[in-house]
C-alpha cells in the first residue's frame, strides 16, 4: 500500500468511526445528493435499514457504502469530511435555552412541552400564515379537476391555496411538504385510492396540530382510525365537483372566518 493509499484510507476509518456513532437517516440523503450517489445510498438493500433498526451489521454496511463512495470519485471524499466538520460543530454547540414557546396552532403556553428534532425534514423558521391552505393529493391527471375545485372555492373566499408542486423551495420534496403543512392554517387531504404520501402527510399535519379536512371519492379509502372525522365524499364528474364547491365552501367559510 502507498503511502498515500494509507493516507487516504485512515481518512476514510476516522469518517467511519463519527459517521456509525451521529449519522441520521437525514444526513445519509443529504450526502448522496451532495456526492450524486443517491442510488448507490437509498437502493442500498440494508444501510438504512440497519441503521433504522440499529443492527449489527450497520457498522459493516456503513463502511461499505462509504469506501465505494471514496472509490467512485476522489472530491467524494473532501465532500464526507467538510459535511463530518459542519456536523462536528453542531454537535459540539452549546446548547441554548428556548426563549420563548412557539406553536402553530396554540397561543398558551401547556403544562407539558414535547420538544421533538426530526431525522427526515427540519423545523423551519417560518411563521403560520393564517390564510393558507395547503392541499395534500396524489400528483395525477385525474386529480385537476379535484385541485381545480378547491382553487375555486379559496378564489371566492380568498384563501391562498397551495399544493406541494406550487412551490419549489428545497432540493428535497418531503422539505417542501413539510414547510407547507407547518405554515398552513388548515390542511384538505384526499384519500381517494389510499395514496400511501397523503397518509404519510395527514399523519404530519396531525402531529403539528392542524386542522385537516379529509375529503374522498369513496369512504372506504379512509383509514378506519380516522373516520370519526368526518370527510366530505364527492364525485369526479361535473355534477360532483360543484356539490364538493359547495360542500367546501361551507367548511372553509367557518375555518378562515
Amino acid at each position: 500500500m502507498t503511502r498515500q493509499n494509507r493516507q487516504r484510507t485512515l481518512r476514510l476509518f476516522a469518517l467511519h468511526e463519527f459517521i456509525q456513532d451521529y449519522f441520521t437517516k437525514s444526513d445519509w440523503i443529504k450526502i448522496a445528493y451532495l456526492t450524486d450517489s443517491v442510488e448507490l445510498i437509498e437502493d442500498h438493500p440494508r444501510l438504512l435499514r440497519s441503521l433504522d433498526f440499529k443492527d449489527d451489521d450497520y457498522e459493516g454496511n456503513s463502511l461499505q457504502v462509504l469506501s465505494r463512495l471514496i472509490n467512485e470519485s476522489s472530491g467524494n471524499l473532501y465532500e464526507l469530511e467538510r459535511f463530518v466538520e459542519a456536523k462536528k460543530s453542531m454537535i459540539n454547540r452549546p446548547v441554548r435555552e428556548v426563549p420563548e414557546f412557539i406553536s402553530t396552532v396554540q397561543s398558551i403556553v401547556p403544562d407539558r412541552v414535547i420538544t421533538f428534532l426530526p431525522d427526515v425534514f427540519r423545523i423551519p423558521a417560518k411563521p403560520v400564515e393564517s390564510n393558507v391552505l395547503s392541499v395534500m393529493m396524489p400528483f395525477e391527471r385525474k386529480f385537476s379537476g379535484t385541485y381545480t375545485a378547491i382553487r375555486n372555492v379559496c378564489s371566492r373566499l380568498n384563501i391562498v391555496c397551495k399544493r406541494a408542486d406550487d412551490i419549489w423551495d428545497n432540493s428535497i420534496l418531503i422539505q417542501d411538504v413539510f414547510d407547507l403543512i407547518f405554515t398552513s392554517k388548515a390542511v384538505i387531504t384526499d384519500f381517494t385510492d389510499r395514496n400511501p404520501n397523503v397518509f404519510y402527510e395527514t399523519g404530519v399535519a396531525h402531529t403539528l396540530g392542524k386542522l385537516v379536512i379529509p375529503i374522498t371519492q369513496s369512504v372506504g379509502d379512509i383509514p378506519f382510525d380516522l373516520r370519526h372525522h368526518r370527510a366530505l365524499t364527492y364525485l369526479s364528474n361535473t355534477e360532483g365537483l360543484l356539490t364538493l364547491e359547495s360542500d367546501l365552501e361551507k367548511k372553509l367559510a367557518k375555518v378562515f372566518s
